[in-house]
């Protein structure tokens, strides 16, 4: 391959990084403080690439290399072409039956007045560890994606402490009248948590009564942090 065919895919690599960095479609992949990583290394590529071509076409020929550097057309081609979605139900599908329950306290703060909306993750941890029973008796508003596991629907949402890679699911069982919603629709939920539905025989997946439930679009950033 020419020198100045690898600089070209180089252009084209860092030109990606900044594209999906530009708008909310990096958020597919990584968290929003990783934004700023997206761009600086975009640019630190595509200025590399463009020193290397100025540098090759003033000093004299280049020795060719194989087919590797090609590789580096295909992450381009992957986000300028197919565009993954962020995680959804069939991964969370493939993580198992449970929730991955880390205590983090046994005692946490006490909920601000009315229904206040949760992320899935906290409400999780809620309801397997909050000894002070934070929850007892409270409406939450609860806002993830549709699972469904043979009869039973459920609400999840995705967790992530650096990228899509380390992703783990959050889920809570929907119980009441849901209508029938086809799995990855996004749902805001208003309930209350079945005391004790938490308990390592449910997978630690407490269950939600739920008295109201409305479709809604999905977020511009589909996972919590």
């Amino acid at each position: 391959m020419r020198r100045d065919t690898q600089h070209a895919l180089l252009v084209l690599l860092g030109a990606a990084l900044l594209r999906i960095a530009a708008d909310d479609t990096y958020l597919r992949y990584v968290r929003p403080s990783h934004r700023w990583l997206l761009l600086a290394a975009g640019a630190v590529i595509v200025v590399l690439a463009v020193v290397g071509l100025v540098r090759d076409r003033a000093g004299p020929p280049a020795h060719e290399h194989g087919h590797t550097p090609w590789l580096l057309l295909a992450p381009v081609l992957v986000i300028a072409l197919v565009a993954p979605p962020a995680l959804g139900a069939d991964a969370v599908s493939r993580a198992g039956a449970g929730n991955p329950v880390v205590q983090d306290a046994d005692v946490f703060d006490p909920l601000p007045p009315g229904a206040p909306q949760l992320p899935v993750a906290e409400f999780v941890q809620r309801a397997v560890w909050d000894t002070g029973g934070s929850l007892h008796g409270r409406e939450v508003v609860l806002t993830g994606f549709v699972v469904r596991r043979g009869a039973a629907t459920e609400l999840a949402r995705m967790t992530i402490a650096c990228c899509a890679a380390d992703a783990r699911p959050h889920r809570v069982r929907l119980v009441g009248d849901v209508a029938d919603p086809a799995p990855d629709t996004w749902l805001q939920v208003r309930g209350v948590l079945q005391e004790g539905s938490a308990t390592s025989v449910t997978g630690h997946v407490p269950a939600l009564t739920v008295a109201e439930a409305t479709v809604v679009p999905a977020p511009p950033d589909p996972y919590e942090y």
